[in-house]
């Protein structure tokens, strides 16, 4: 190559122009600092951010803001389980974030968490959660979290302070946090130890309700209690001899518990065993329950639902939306004797796209006889169905005298035009407590105002899918039982295990009973009730 071309060649590479050439990136002081910083937070190199720290402080070229502090004050918690570190971390850690707040910085939730957590590593639980409290009385647009408050409570917990672990509890009721199983079973673990039984009886239901199947090491704590010698004390005052009471205050807590207390007396005997498909206990023969939303619960839901569907259909007729759903609530109280409601337009529209596919009336009435022929009372269930699909199928010489029998007997319902029968369906399904049978996963950003984790929960036990093979029709109902804790009426638990491949059949679930319940004669092989 020629001189010319070679001193060419140079220039071309080291040229500013070309692609792939990264220009080099200046930086201020303060943003050199946080990239360092941030640099050894992934790396946990805590004394490498220590010193770029005071170095910083001792010059003047350098403004400290909340982000630098921030990172500092996390570096400085993720530490403290390293032993040959934490003391250094904790010691570092209180005097960056005393800089921090003399230096007129707010911090953070994050920031607010760390110190926590450093307060808590050196069992200052008061701290922990005096920051916190602290935090939570100057307001503003960061807010505490979950992670603010556990190093307080699991502190106090640890400590056996339980009365200040209630406390903690109470303010992240009021902040409006739910617990979690790490901070239930802390909860429940100092009740048990210094035994109080009333709270771990609220807490064996907080585990019911938030967490379902508990981990191995919760379940260790479970079984400590009921064979402790304070279990054994417990009773029930009375309330067991009352079924009545509690049956009733089962249905109406959704099944699955009563919420009253203890029930019996004596000794209690934990076995381990399986249940069978269809919810039977296999160690004491007890009938799991299907556990459902309660009654508050389900009346918030209806309410909701009304008021959204009103919303929705204002946008669009002001003058007849009020009319037009109260049509339908009144029409329901007069006519609401359904054991399942059919979403019409659902089943019929199902696996149609097709050259010749419409809509399947078969495929409808197919489901409709499954649901009148399952039913133990040979109710028929209620098809909701828009107006115009409706005088579609009148105009069809074929179907005309299926659909008129249909609305003669109350069978369908045609909502009106300009409504969304949607709304129509989830609200007669919600308001009735039945069944609802469609595909439809409901997973519109409408369905979501209704509520996440209550709406799943109502989806699991009322939502009945479907499927055509061949033309031949399967229902898939809900579950006959629910895997989450239960107390019976009769005052047992049951508590299912956290299982790797979450195969039902291979679940270890604890039997826990009274020895008087075990004692109790049986009647083919179930516990006799008064």
């Amino acid at each position: 190559m020629a001189a010319s071309d070679q001193h060419r060649s140079r220039h071309q590479d080291e040229s500013p122009s070309k692609p792939n050439k990264k220009k080099k990136v200046s930086r201020n002081p303060e943003a050199n600092l946080l990239f360092n910083l941030n640099s050894c937070s992934k790396s946990k190199d805590l004394s490498a951010a220590l010193a770029l720290y005071d170095a910083a402080v001792t010059s003047s070229e350098v403004r400290l803001n909340q982000q630098h502090f921030q990172t500092l004050l996390y570096l400085c918690s993720a530490c403290i389980s390293d032993t040959s570190l934490q003391k250094l971390a904790v010691d570092r850690g209180f005097k960056i974030f005393d800089c921090m707040v003399s230096s007129g910085i707010s911090p953070n939730e994050a920031s607010i968490t760390s110190v926590a957590r450093l307060a808590a590593a050196k069992g200052d639980g008061d701290y922990a959660f005096k920051v916190v409290k602290d935090f939570v009385s100057v307001g503003g647009v960061s807010i505490p979290r979950l992670r603010t408050y556990a190093p307080a409570l699991l502190c106090f917990c640890e400590r056996l302070e339980a009365e200040k672990g209630y406390e903690v509890e109470e303010h992240m009721a009021a902040a409006g946090i739910a617990l979690e199983e790490a901070e239930i079973t802390a909860l429940l673990k100092v009740s048990a130890a210094t035994g109080r039984g009333n709270k771990v009886y609220r807490y064996l239901h907080k585990l019911r309700e938030y967490v379902g199947c508990i981990c191995e090491e919760t379940s260790k704590i479970i079984e400590e209690w009921f064979y402790g010698e304070k279990a054994g004390e417990v009773s029930d005052n009375g309330i067991g001899s009352d079924v009545w009471m509690l049956r009733e205050a089962v249905l109406k807590n959704g099944g699955g518990w009563h919420g009253h207390g203890w029930v019996g007396e004596g000794k209690w005997i934990v076995k381990k065993g399986n249940v069978s498909s269809t919810g039977r206990c296999l160690t004491c023969s007890e009938q799991l329950a299907c556990v459902d939303t309660n009654e508050v619960e389900t009346q918030k839901f209806v309410d909701s639902l009304v008021a959204l569907a009103m919303e929705r259909k204002a946008k669009l007729d002001s003058c007849e939306a009020t009319v037009v759903f109260s049509e339908f609530q009144g029409w329901l109280e007069k006519h609401g004797d359904y054991e399942a409601i059919v979403d019409g337009a659902n089943i019929g529209l199902y696996q149609q796209n097709f050259a010749d596919g419409g809509f399947s009336l078969p495929q409808l009435e197919s489901v409709v006889n499954e649901l009148y022929h399952e039913s133990g009372n040979s109710k028929w269930p209620l098809i909701l169905l828009h107006k115009r699909r409706v005088r579609a199928l009148l105009e069809n010489p074929t179907h005309r005298d299926l659909v008129e029998e249909w609305i003669s007997n109350g069978v369908l319902y045609a909502t009106p035009l300009g409504s969304n029968d949607d709304w129509y369906w989830l609200y007669a399904a919600a308001k009735l407590k039945c069944l609802l049978v469609t595909n439809d996963e409901m997973r519109d950003h409408i369905f979501e105002l209704l509520g996440g984790s209550f709406f799943q929960k109502w989806k699991e036990r009322h939502q009945v899918r479907y499927t055509f093979v061949k033309g031949n029709l399967n229902l898939e109902m809900p579950s006959p039982f629910s895997v989450v804790m239960q107390e019976s009426e009769k005052g047992s638990w049951h508590v299912p295990v956290s299982c790797e491949n979450n195969e039902e059949s291979s679940r270890t679930w604890m039997c826990i009973s009274r020895q008087s319940v075990l004692d109790s004669p049986k009647i083919n092989g179930k516990l006799a009730t008064s």
